[in-house]
């Protein structure tokens, strides 16, 4: 036996139909080769801690990323274990769109790995990749060298 129940039209609101037409988030999980790393150091402290400035170029990227850069201030403890400030440009091209954008953030190293967690600068996009937002990780140990994984979320305008 069936029983039909009583539809009613459903009315999408304008919120409702924008969070439904938003693009759907992409996660890119690759890696670009540290083709470069001058670290300078800016002030060392009498407990030997110090606090230095790198400058990263980075090539040979893969699934789109073709090259970047960082330039990171880091606090060493001393321990040797830091925490760090990053600002990163990315090129390349991402679903077709070429482009490039930047990404600024934070993270730390314990001694053995490096975690860095960025979000992509609202307005810094360039050519194609116009209107791109998300963010990017980086958990990275000496096996890793001479490469950065990084594993990029993002959504194109």
């Amino acid at each position: 036996m069936f029983t039909h129940a009583l539809v009613r039209p459903v009315r999408v609101t304008t919120s409702q139909r924008r969070a439904y037409d938003r693009p759907m988030s992409v996660t890119l999980d690759t890696k670009l080769r540290i083709a470069s790393w001058d670290e300078q150091s800016i002030h060392e402290f009498d407990d030997g801690g110090k606090l230095t400035r790198a400058d990263v170029t980075l090539s040979e990227g893969a699934d789109g990323l073709e090259s970047g850069s960082f330039h990171a201030v880091m606090y060493y403890r001393p321990d040797g274990t830091s925490s760090y400030t990053t600002v990163m440009r990315l090129t390349g091209s991402l679903q077709g769109r070429s482009g490039s954008f930047v990404l600024i953030g934070d993270g730390t190293f314990d001694g053995a790995t490096a975690r860095g967690r960025l979000q992509i600068v609202d307005g810094s996009a360039t050519g194609e990749l116009v209107g791109i937002v998300g963010r990017a990780e980086s958990d990275s140990t000496h096996v890793d060298y001479p490469f950065m994984p990084l594993s990029l979320t993002f959504e194109l305008a």
